[in-house]
Order: C-alpha cells, then sequence, then structure tokens
C-alpha cells in the first residue's frame, strides 16, 4: 500500500522531565565555571593594577627629579586629583594620588583612586631634603605591625581592592584610616585584597643623585 505523501509522523518533544535533567546539568557545569572565571578575572584586574601602580611609582620618581620640582608631590585631600600645596600635619600627608598632576591614569583597575601617603619631609617644596633625611611611612604585615615591612618609607600606595566599600578586616582598614601605618601582605580569597608598594629614601635618593638633583 502506498504511504500517504501528507501523513507526518507525530513530533517528539522535550518532556518535563527531561527538560529538568538538562537544566540540572547546565547548572551544575556553571556552578563548576563560575568559580573558576571569577577567579581569573580577579587575577586580571590584580594584575593591571599592578601594572598600574609601577607605573605610578615611576611617575613619582619622576615628578621628583624634574628640575622645577625636586620634591614628592603632596597627596591629593579635596578630591580634585591635584596634589595640595602643602602637607605638614599628619592628615594632609594621606590623601589619594594627585594623578592630575603625575600624567597618570585616575583610577586602577578596580575604579579607585590609589591612597597616596607622603613623609612630609620628601613633600616640602621650601626646604629641599637631603641624603640623610629619613622615611616615616610604616608598612606592616597585620594592623598590629607587631613585623614591620618597612619603617621608613618615603612615600606609600595603596589599591584598596574590590572589597573597601564592604564592612574591612582590621588589616584593610588600617589602609584608611588616615594615619601613617600601612599593611601589606598576601590575598586572602573573600577577604584582604589590598596591594600597597612603597618608596624608600634609599630609591629616591639614587634617582636623584643620577639625575643630577642631590646631593
Amino acid at each position: 500500500m502506498p504511504l500517504n505523501p501528507y501523513r507526518h509522523n507525530p513530533a517528539h518533544g522535550f518532556t518535563l522531565l527531561e527538560m529538568a535533567v538538562v537544566l540540572a546539568i547546565v547548572g551544575l557545569l556553571l556552578g563548576g565555571l563560575l568559580p573558576v572565571m571569577s577567579g581569573q578575572m580577579e587575577q586580571q584586574r590584580r594584575n593591571e593594577t599592578r601594572k598600574y601602580m609601577d607605573e605610578v611609582r615611576d611617575a613619582l620618581l619622576g615628578y621628583a627629579i624634574s628640575t622645577s620640582n625636586k620634591h614628592l608631590p603632596c597627596p591629593d585631600t579635596n578630591g580634585d586629583g591635584t596634589a595640595e600645596a602643602a602637607c605638614t600635619t599628619v592628615a594632609q600627608q594621606v590623601g589619594t594620588l594627585p594623578y592630575k598632576d603625575l600624567g597618570v591614569a585616575e583610577k586602577d583597575a578596580y575604579g579607585n583612586v590609589l591612597v597616596y601617603a607622603v613623609t612630609r619631609e620628601f613633600a616640602d617644596g621650601a626646604t629641599r631634603f637631603t641624603l640623610s633625611t629619613a622615611g616615616t611611612m610604616r608598612v606592616c604585615t597585620t594592623a598590629a605591625c607587631a613585623a614591620n615591612l618597612t619603617s621608613t618609607a618615603a612615600a606609600v600606595i595603596v589599591s584598596r581592592g574590590a572589597n573597601w566599600a564592604n564592612t574591612p578586616s582590621a588589616d584593610e582598614a588600617e589602609n584608611t584610616d588616615g594615619d601613617t601605618d600601612f599593611v601589606s601582605h598576601d590575598f586572602v580569597q573573600n577577604g584582604f585584597d589590598d596591594l600597597a608598594v612603597w618608596i624608600s629614601p634609599s630609591i629616591l635618593f639614587n634617582r636623584m643623585v643620577t639625575a643630577g638633583q642631590l646631593p
């Protein structure tokens, strides 16, 4: 008997059970991939921020060896991106990066302006520092400062990472409390994610001597 050309086999769709199984499998795959992707994105942002902070450190050194400056800039304390005229008090020595004066990008990979602190003697344009000038910025491994990475930094710059606006740990809070103590240690997942670099007086002196600005 010839087949009816107008007769079609009934279409077979997914049952609710089959769709539920597929969605469950997709959910498991996404659940496994999201932490990996999140970790990769975080690592990329940290790498970009480290590179940016290295550029900032070089820009600060370049600012200091300029024939018209011969000192580091004061921090920005009013949010306009430029250095204040003076930074003689502790409150004036800690602020944010004067990125406009340095000619660098405004924000790090987390979308934040860097914290910037400087020893006042190294930023005093009226009184030129010498090879015997000591820094007073302290970088510690914990907020308690039981161990110091340095206690004589000329300047410190800090990236507050991604979670600074949330309830910070004691170590992160130390980096934004406005004093001249800072914390730097390894990254902690869902915890401490700040990055800190500093300029030692010896590095600054070396660049100044090489440029003919000291002694």
